[in-house]
C-alpha cells in the first residue's frame, strides 16, 4: 500500500488516474453499458471482501537492526533504507509452516466475505508464486519452495468465494530499475537499485503479470502505485487483461487508466463516488503487512460501522488482515472478523446487493436499499438508538408498506407526520452496535428536502453536504471530510435550510480557511453578521472562529447564507457552521 516514512499508512492515490478513454485491452474498452452492468455483477453484489497482505516483510515485522522502523510493516525496507542483500536474507526464514489457506477461506466466508485479495508481489518485488521472471520469488528463494497463491485460489473458490490478486507494477525495491515512490527514475539506497524503469517493466512487470494472469484467472487484479508510469507503459500491462476474461481492474494502473473501480484507502469519502464504482480498503490496526508491535486494534464497533457506512455510500468494503511470517493471521483479526460475520448472519440482507441511500443525511444511522417490483426495501441502520423510542424518516414522501426488525421480524408501526413517517421503536435496541428495520415502501423513494435540525448534543451543524450552492463553489471530498471550495468568485454563495428545536439564543461559529488574509463573508438570512476568515497556513488548516449570535424560534424554518464581501476576496475553504445553543 502507500505508507511511507513521512505519512505512514495515509492515503489512496483515487485521483492519479484520469482519462478520456479506456486504455487498449482494459475491459472497459470495448464493452456497452449492459456488458459492464454484467461484469460488475458479482462485485456490486458482494459488497465486502478481504485483503491480504503477506510477504518476507513479515520476518522483521517492523524491526530492523533491533530497533522499530516507523511506518507499515511492508514498507519496512523502504522506511529503514534496508541494504538489498539484507533484505533478500529475510526470505530464507519465511517458511510458513502454519499456512492453512482452507482455514483463511473459511474465515472469510464466516466474517460475511464475498471475495478475497491478496498479495502476490508487494513493493519489496517478492512474488508468493513460481516466477520464471525472477528468483526473487516463493520458490527460489524461500525454503517453502511452493505457491502460495494457487491453494488460495482453489480455497476460496472452493468457499464460493470470488479471487483477486494485488500486484505492485512500478514498485520494486529489490529488482534493478525497479520505481520507489518518491524518488526519480533511476535513484534508490542501494547501488543494486540501478537499472532502467522500461527494463523492469519489460523483464519483470509484464511477464509476470502474465503469468498471474494465466495461471491463476483472478477476478480483480489490484494494481498499486503508479510511480513513473506513463501511457506506454500503462498499455503493456493494460494489454494482458483479456488473458483473465471478466477480470475487474482498479484505477491505480497509471499512464492514463481510470480502471473500474476507484479506490479511497483508510478513509470513507463523504459522499461516495456517484456515478463510479468504488472500494475502500482499510486495516484492522495501523498497518498492512504485519508488524509484532502494532497493537492499535479497531473495535468492532468501528469495523461494522464502517461497513454500513460505506455501503450506504454505494461502496464495497476491503478489510485487511496480515499474516505473520508463519502463516498464521493474528487472533485479534480472527476475532474481529468473526464478530462482524456474527453481525452479518443478522443484518447481511440489508448489505448484500444494496444500493446507495437516498438521504443526504440521516442523524441516527445510514440507509441502503433494494428494488422489489414496484416496491422499494428501506434498510434502515440505526446506529444512535432513540431514547425516546421515535425514529423520524426525514422528508420520505411515499406511503409505507410496512416495517419490521430485521433480527427477529417484530412488526413495527409507523405514524405519518410533517416530518416523515415516525417509527415506534421498542424500548431497547436489538443489536449494540447496529440495528436495523426493514422498510417496504410503495414505488421509488421520493424525498422531500429537510431543513438541518439539531444533532443530539443540541447543536445545528451545517455541513458541505447538505449546503445549496450558487456558482461555482461545491462541496469537495478530502480524504473522507468534506468541505466547501472553489470558492474564488465573490458572486458565488452558499446556504442552508435550517430548524429550531427551541427558542433562544445561538452562537454561530465557522470554521474556514483562506492562504491570504482580508476574505470576508457576510451570514445574513438570521440577522446580519460581517465574518473576517482568519489567514491560515493554507487551504487545509481550517480555523474555528465565533462570528456572533443569533435568536432563533423553535419550530420555525430559516435560511442562512453566506455571501462575500467583493473587496478583498480570496480564495476560501469553509468545513462548517455551528448554530450552539446558548445557556
Amino acid at each position: 500500500m502507500n505508507c511511507n516514512l513521512l505519512i505512514g499508512c495515509l492515503f489512496g492515490l483515487t485521483a492519479v488516474c484520469q482519462m478520456a478513454h479506456a486504455l487498449e485491452g482494459e475491459p472497459s474498452a470495448n464493452e456497452t453499458p449492459a456488458q459492464r452492468d454484467a461484469r460488475m455483477g458479482w462485485w456490486r453484489e458482494a459488497k465486502f471482501g478481504m485483503f491480504i497482505h503477506w510477504g518476507v516483510y513479515a520476518v522483521p515485522a517492523g524491526t530492523y537492526e533491533e530497533k522499530p522502523v516507523s511506518g507499515c510493516g511492508e514498507w519496512i525496507m523502504k522506511n529503514g533504507k534496508i541494504p538489498v542483500s539484507t533484505y533478500r536474507a529475510y526470505a530464507k526464514n519465511f517458511n510458513p509452516a502454519k499456512y492453512d489457506p482452507t482455514s483463511w477461506a473459511a474465515l472469510a466466508k464466516e466474517a460475511g466475505m464475498r471475495y478475497m485479495v491478496i498479495t502476490s508481489k508487494h513493493h519489496d518485488g517478492f512474488s508468493l508464486f513460481p516466477s520464471e521472471a525472477s528468483d526473487w520469488d516463493i520458490a527460489d528463494a524461500s525454503p517453502w519452495k511452493k505457491d502460495l497463491i494457487g491453494p488460495l485460489a482453489n480455497a476460496a473458490r472452493a468457499n464460493g468465494l470470488k479471487f483477486g490478486l494485488y500486484y505492485s507494477q512500478a514498485q520494486d525495491w529489490v529488482h534493478p530499475g525497479g520505481a520507489k515512490y518518491g524518488m526519480k527514475e533511476g535513484e534508490g539506497w542501494d547501488d543494486a537499485h540501478h537499472g532502467n524503469f522500461d527494463s523492469y517493466i519489460d523483464q519483470i512487470a509484464v511477464p509476470q503479470v502474465r503469468e498471474i494472469l494465466t495461471r491463476y484467472k483472478p477476478d480483480v487484479l489490484w494494481w498499486d502505485t503508479p510511480h513513473l508510469m506513463n501511457p506506454e507503459r500503462a498499455k503493456k500491462l493494460a494489454a494482458l487483461l483479456p488473458l483473465a476474461p471478466g477480470i475487474i481492474h482498479n484505477n491505480r494502473l497509471g499512464g492514463g487508466s481510470k480502471g473500474d473501480t476507484e479506490t479511497p484507502e483508510q478513509f470513507i469519502p463523504a459522499t461516495g463516488f456517484p456515478g463510479r464504482d468504488w472500494e475502500t480498503c482499510m486495516t484492522m490496526n495501523k498497518t498492512w503487512g504485519y508488524k509484532s508491535d502494532d497493537q492499535n486494534w479497531k473495535p468492532l464497533s468501528t469495523l461494522i460501522t464502517n461497513l454500513v457506512d460505506i455501503v450506504s455510500k454505494g461502496g464495497n468494503y476491503l478489510l485487511n488482515v496480515g499474516p505473520t511470517a508463519d502463516g498464521e493471521i493474528p487472533p485479534e483479526s480472527i476475532q474481529l472478523l468473526k464478530g462482524v460475520g456474527a453481525w452479518m448472519k443478522t443484518n447481511g440482507e440489508s448489505i448484500y446487493g444494496t444500493q446507495a441511500s437516498p438521504f443526504k443525511k440521516l442523524n441516527w444511522g445510514r440507509c441502503t436499499l433494494k428494488s422489489a417490483g414496484d416496491d422499494t426495501i428501506l434498510y434502515l441502520h440505526v446506529l444512535n438508538w432513540p431514547t425516546n423510542g421515535k425514529l423520524t424518516v426525514p422528508g420520505l414522501t411515499n406511503p409505507v408498506k410496512s416495517v419490521e426488525l430485521l433480527a427477529d421480524g417484530t412488526k413495527l408501526t409507523a405514524a405519518s407526520s410533517e416530518s416523515g413517517p415516525v417509527i415506534t421503536l421498542p424500548a431497547s435496541a436489538p443489536d449494540a452496535i447496529c440495528s436495523t428495520l426493514k422498510m417496504v415502501i410503495k414505488g421509488k423513494p421520493v424525498i422531500e428536502e429537510v431543513p438541518v435540525t439539531a444533532s443530539p448534543d443540541g447543536v445545528i451543524r451545517l455541513l458541505p453536504e447538505d449546503a445549496k450552492f450558487k456558482g461555482a463553489v461545491k462541496a469537495e471530498d478530502k480524504k473522507g471530510i468534506s468541505n466547501i471550495g472553489f470558492w474564488k468568485n465573490p458572486e458565488d454563495s452558499v446556504s442552508w435550510n435550517l430548524r429550531a428545536d427551541h427558542d433562544g439564543k445561538y452562537l454561530i461559529q465557522i470554521e474556514a480557511s483562506s492562504p491570504s488574509a482580508g476574505a470576508v463573508l457576510l451570514v445574513q438570512g438570521l440577522g446580519k453578521l460581517a465574518y473576517s476568515i482568519p489567514k491560515t497556513n493554507n487551504l487545509d488548516s481550517f480555523q474555528s472562529t465565533k462570528v456572533g449570535e443569533v435568536v432563533l424560534k423553535k419550530g420555525n424554518n430559516f435560511t442562512l447564507t453566506l455571501l462575500p464581501v467583493a473587496e478583498g476576496w480570496n480564495l476560501v475553504n469553509v468545513r462548517k457552521v455551528e448554530l450552539t445553543p446558548q445557556p
